[in-house]
């Protein structure tokens, strides 16, 4: 143990006494480490926002929403592709689904743009044509009134339900509750103010405004399709053969043969996190890999600093195994060397690494995202140990040089 130590302490004489080209070269791993560790907290943030606003919707919640036949682009009344508005989802398609034995409740959703007027102040606002049973599916934290009612929707009442930050654009600190705002020329009641929520997927929620779908249809749009539905159903147990269930309905409404040919998208919640998960851990995957590439060119850049040391040291080789150290004594002494200098690389650039995460977590927090600091020991344990690694596997060559030199050599290059 002692002669461990002893190496230990001899590789960081060696690398003091060359602080300017050791600091570079600290740095230098360092910049990398911190790379990493940021790439794959900021995937892990990512990932857990977007699980977590999955979360919102529940287990037992079941989607179907309209694709562009062939593309699998789910979630869009309109390929961006072709220009082609799919409407193919019908009013009546969802009175057949609303009949499915395990179905129990559910809601149809369309969007749009609009401008929402108040005694001379407009403001643009994305508008969520929403049924009345959303808030019993997901969370939808209603501040001040309520949101409307079945009855409402279905007689396509003019109500609408503000987002916070839409409220106080219109109306500042004076109550919402009552008054009239205006779409379109048309006027709304307002029934209800949302809770602040910040943004989803860099959305922000608070800018948006809830109708009734059917009020939204008829006399905003003057459509009778949906872009979807979210059900809840009645027996999570039975959630994949009520899938299925969905799944047949819809192509026998539609009249598709073929499952190629499908202009719609069944999903559960278990398919959404499965699938997001899926894309955002490939995507934290190759964020880190691209940081790693850079660990890796820092790790070339040890073997020409540790071979240009080997060069100046060549006398000082020489003269230590004149007296009676080894090959092996030599080998150790650079490869300590390399792995210290990659160590100490690693060490500064987790917390740096660490630090940059908090910022960016400190900042998204700031701007209402619901992020999560996803800096996991795991992360800082393994960046630690690759970046020694690294000083051991680059720092092979330069310290199999210096133990091959010959003594008698060696000793005339002083």
């Amino acid at each position: 143990m002692n002669k461990i130590f002893a190496k230990i302490e001899s590789a960081f004489i060696s690398l003091m006494r060359q602080k300017s080209r050791t600091i570079l070269t600290i740095i230098a791993v360092a910049i990398g480490i911190a790379s990493l560790i940021i790439m794959i907290a900021a995937g892990n943030g990512l990932k857990s926002m977007v699980l977590q606003e999955l979360e919102a919707y529940g287990s037992d919640a079941i989607n179907i929403e309209v694709r562009v036949p062939g593309r699998g682009a789910a979630g869009s009344t309109t390929s961006f592709a072709t220009g082609t508005t799919i409407t193919t989802f019908k009013n009546k398609d969802v009175e057949e689904i609303k009949k499915a034995d395990n179905v129990d409740i559910l809601y149809t959703y369309v969007t749009g743009q609009e401008i929402i007027k108040y005694q001379g102040v407009a403001k643009s606002s994305i508008i969520f044509g929403y049924g009345a049973n959303a808030p019993l599916i997901e969370k939808i934290p209603v501040e001040s009134g309520r949101f409307y009612s079945v009855d409402e929707e279905d007689s396509a009442t003019s109500v609408i339900v503000l987002g916070s930050q839409i409220k106080d654009d219109l109306f500042a600190d004076d109550d919402a509750i009552g008054k009239m705002v205006y779409v379109r020329g048309k006027p709304f009641k307002v029934v209800g103010v949302l809770k602040e929520r910040g943004a989803t997927f860099g959305m922000s929620m608070d800018s948006m405004v809830y109708i009734p779908t059917l009020t939204v249809q008829k006399k905003l749009l003057g459509t009778d399709y949906i872009m979807g539905l979210s059900a809840k159903v009645k027996d999570v147990g039975k959630m994949n053969q009520t899938k299925d269930e969905l799944l047949a309905l819809m192509r026998e409404l539609h009249d598709i043969d073929n499952p190629d040919e499908d202009d719609f998208e069944v999903m559960t919640m278990a398919d959404a996190q499965t699938m997001v998960g899926t894309v955002l851990s490939a995507i934290t995957m190759l964020l880190a890999v691209i940081a790693a590439v850079s660990l890796v060119v820092g790790g070339v850049g040890i073997t020409n600093i540790m071979y240009v040391s080997v060069i100046e040291r060549t006398f000082e080789i020489g003269l230590r195994r004149s007296v009676g150290a080894k090959k092996e004594d030599i080998l150790w002494q650079f490869l300590l060397e390399a792995s210290i200098l990659t160590f100490l690389g690693g060490l500064f650039g987790v917390i740096v690494g660490a630090g940059i995460s908090f910022l960016i977590y400190y900042v998204a927090i700031s701007f209402g995202i619901n992020w999560s600091y996803a800096v996991s020991p795991l992360s800082v344990i393994l960046s630690l140990l690759f970046s020694a690694l690294i000083g051991m596997f680059f720092g092979v060559y330069p310290a199999q040089k210096a133990a091959n030199m010959d003594p008698i050599n060696a000793l005339r290059q002083e």
